[in-house]
Parts: C-alpha cells; structure tokens; sequence
C-alpha cells in the first residue's frame, strides 16, 4: 500500500450532497476512480480544503464497513463550510487524512453501549453506530439517545426513524427540547432523557458527542447514574487545524486532540486541564 504524505491532499471528488436541514449537509466523496479515498477508524477526521478558500478538519460519518466511498455531515458556519454549502454534486475537493485516534473498539467488544448525540453531535457518532451495527454479533443490546432543538434540526432521518429501530437488539430514543406541533415523541433535553430512561451501568459502555453544554451534563448525569470515568466515552473536536499537531491549536496539556484524540474517555478528560 502507498504511505500518502499527511499534509498533501489528494483530489477527490464530492459525488451526493444531502440536504439534512437548513444548516446541515452531507456529502458523499469518492476518489476520481470511484474508489474510496483512504481507510478509517470510526471516530477518525479528515481534512478537506477548497482552494483558495481554505481548509477544514471534519469526522468521517460513514463507517469504515462502507467500501464504496467516505461520508461528512458538515454544518454551515464559516468560510469553508458556507464555499460548500453552495457547491454541486460533482465538485472537486481536496482530501487528506485520517487524523487521530478512533474509537477503542476491540474494549466495546460484548459490551452494551449507549450512544448519545445531540443536534450534529449525532455525525461522529454514526460511524461507530454503523460499524457496530454492521458487526452486530460483536456487541450486546445498542440503546441510540439522540436529540435536537425540533425535529427538522435531526439530521440522517432516515436512519433515526426508520432503519436503526429496525436493527436487531436496538433501541431509538428520540428527543427534542420543546414540544413542537406534530411531534409525538419524548419532550426534553438529552441529559434530562438519559437520567428518566435509566440506563444501567453493568457492562455497558457510553459513548456521547454534541455541544459542550450538553456533554457537560450528561457526564453529570452518567456519574449520578453509576458510570465510571472509564466507561464514557466522548469525543473534542474543537479547536483542530493542522492535524498532524504541529500547529499547536488543539494543545490541551500535554495532549494535542488531533493526536492524542478527538477520542477520549471521561477519566482521561479528568486528568486535563480545565480549560476544555
């Protein structure tokens, strides 16, 4: 196999753009041969640029079972993102990657896990839900909390609703914060969901990702439920440029996130400084 230089991208090519909500798009990119553009580990980033506008590190949303090609949920909020939100199926983009560490997978192995997400915190995730999904006879019963603001602020609808339910030993947990017409659903924040369902701590793993305000509470809340720091697991994303950690951006103690992360268990979160 080629051993690819970290900091050249190689061109590939963005071949279906889906329009999640009115901020949120997911695009699906392949090399110029069709091929996908480099193997992963679920929780894994990749950086895409768009000359002369920039570059930009996102997670990879698909699952490394994909062999076909290498998704992004990418949301609408500076120079990089708003350049692609108004690009057509068919644009080239630069690509390199992966970065970081993914998901300690072979320690999920038996266990059951308990994935939380809200808003586009549900992107990272859903490369680890498919992977484990994909692999269903690895892993015990899979419990999905995911919430937003409204249901049209939820994004891989198709997933949520109807193909996730569907998997065997699987269960959705659907929330949003405040009741909205049409909505049937559970009424709430995602922390507040995760203490009312009640998860049992005995051999089972969380994994949770979405705004920093929400992961701070739900880690309040697994600690009152009886998890240990060892069983959260959570990703940082923020503030990663390079990479490669020379740039030094995403230090956080003696941690670089793009190196040392973006995956990280809550115990080894304890052990950082504050400021993240």
């Amino acid at each position: 196999m080629t051993v690819l230089n970290p900091l050249l991208p190689q061109v590939a090519k963005i071949v279906k753009i889906k329009a999640e909500t009115p901020t949120i798009k997911t695009y699906r990119v392949v090399m110029p041969d069709g091929s996908k553009p480099f193997e992963h580990i679920p929780g894994q980033c990749a950086m895409i640029s768009v000359p002369p506008v920039g570059e930009a590190l996102f997670s990879i949303t698909s699952s490394p079972t994909q062999e076909e090609y290498m998704e992004f949920s990418i949301v609408k909020t500076g120079s990089v993102t708003n350049f692609l939100h108004e690009v057509e199926e068919g644009f080239e983009i630069g690509i390199r990657g992966p970065y970081g560490n993914g998901f300690p997978l072979e320690s999920f192995k038996g266990k059951d896990i308990l994935f939380i997400g809200g808003g586009i915190g549900l992107a990272p995730l859903r490369s680890l839900i498919n992977y484990c999904l994909d692999k269903r006879e690895e892993f015990g019963k899979i419990d999905i909390v995911y919430g937003a603001r409204t249901p049209d602020d939820m994004i891989q609808k198709d997933e949520i609703f109807k193909i996730w339910p569907e998997a065997p030993d699987t269960e959705v947990h659907l929330t949003v914060d405040t009741e909205w017409e049409g909505w049937e659903g559970r009424v709430g924040f995602v922390p507040q969901c995760v203490e009312e369902i009640c998860f049992s701590p005995e051999n089972r793993i969380a994994v949770t990702c979405g705004p920093p305000i929400m992961i701070k509470f739900v880690l309040q809340g697994l600690d009152r439920l009886g998890f240990t720091p060892e069983q959260i697991v959570t990703t940082l994303e923020l503030r990663m440029k390079c990479g490669v950690g020379k740039c030094g951006r995403c230090n956080i103690g003696d941690k670089y996130v793009c190196k040392d992360g973006p995956v990280f268990t809550y115990a080894q979160l304890l052990n950082m400084p504050p400021e993240y």
